[in-house]
């Protein structure tokens, strides 16, 4: 059967511990892991912006020994109207995967429907896994382990980064705490399933709107900007309490980490201090966006037909 990831409780917790592991061994060998030798072709499609994605996703392809094929909505057929299913059965004749930016999760749903090819989930609006994944071995590379580690998130608790949160920490077994305001609450579903994976890895779920509560005693503090794409002109003196600068920092544990997915907005969602600061990782987080990818491709390409 062919795998997807399309959202982050598709890994089991072993399996996410295994794609974990590959990507250590990717980062240490850089060029070791050949599952696109060819070289294969992997579609990468955009529907949104992306600069980390984007580079990410190129450099990690073609060291894995393949060939990117990158496109853009405006450039394709798909954005002028042509159907996800007629789409999904085009590419799964020409190409070993597919990785999608995409909006709805039932577009990429759609896609993985249709194709016997794996697809990626490069972001929609409701999750954003891969990234999840290179915080995970960003965690990890810093605490040395991830059960038991306490992150906090803070900012909008109803977007995608809140939500893979929720279930990518759950399935490692973390204690994952989102702090933000009460009118922008992560989503029900997401939030039992999360409570639902921790009951079963030893980990936990919190949501609060009190900022000090989510950050105090954390061993990593996570933010993201309060303005995602399409949401432009948006207020955001709902979301001032959330943000991560040295007063709310100085709450959690004294060797806490920082991370932000970028891009970062200093003064806004994060302090400069902060962001620039010591106990900020956010660019070795960047960094691994490449050797998780890669070796989620790879795990995922061994697994399927």
């Amino acid at each position: 059967m062919t795998r997807h990831f399309l959202r982050d409780d598709d890994l089991t917790p072993a399996e996410q511990a295994e794609v974990l592991d590959l990507a250590a061994r990717a980062k240490a060998d850089r060029f070791g892991l050949r599952p696109l030798e060819g070289p294969r072709t992997v579609a990468v499609l955009f529907d949104k912006s992306s600069t980390r994605t984007r580079i990410s996703f190129a450099t990690g392809i073609a060291e894995l020994g393949g060939h990117a094929l990158i496109m853009d909505a405006g450039t394709s057929q798909l954005g002028r109207g042509e159907t996800i299913a007629d789409t999904a059965r085009v590419l799964e004749r020409q190409v070993s995967a597919i990785v999608w930016r995409t909006g709805g999760q039932e577009r990429i749903e759609e896609m993985a429907e249709g194709t016997t090819v794996p697809v990626v989930n490069a972001l929609t609006d409701a999750f954003h896994p891969c990234q999840i994944l290179a915080d995970l071995q960003t965690v990890r590379e810093a605490k040395g382990a991830l059960a038991g580690v306490t992150l906090a998130y803070l900012g909008d608790g109803a977007n995608n980064m809140a939500h893979s949160y929720l279930l990518g920490c759950a399935t490692a077994g973390m204690h994952v705490r989102i702090g933000g305001p009460a009118a922008q609450p992560p989503d029900a579903g997401v939030v039992a399933r999360a409570t639902e994976i921790a009951a079963a890895t030893g980990g936990s779920v919190t949501v609060t709107d009190d900022p000090a509560r989510a950050a105090g005693g954390a061993d990593v503090l996570a933010t993201d900007t309060w303005v995602s794409m399409g949401e432009e002109g948006k207020g955001t003196a709902l979301y001032e309490p959330y943000a991560v600068d040295e007063k709310l920092l100085a709450l959690a544990d004294p060797e806490a980490i920082v991370l932000h997915c970028l891009p970062a907005y200093r003064g806004k969602e994060i302090a400069a201090s902060v962001l620039d600061g010591p106990r900020s990782r956010v660019w070795d987080e960047a960094e691994n966006r490449l050797h998780a990818q890669k070796a989620l491709l790879a795990w995922l390409l061994e697994r399927s037909p």
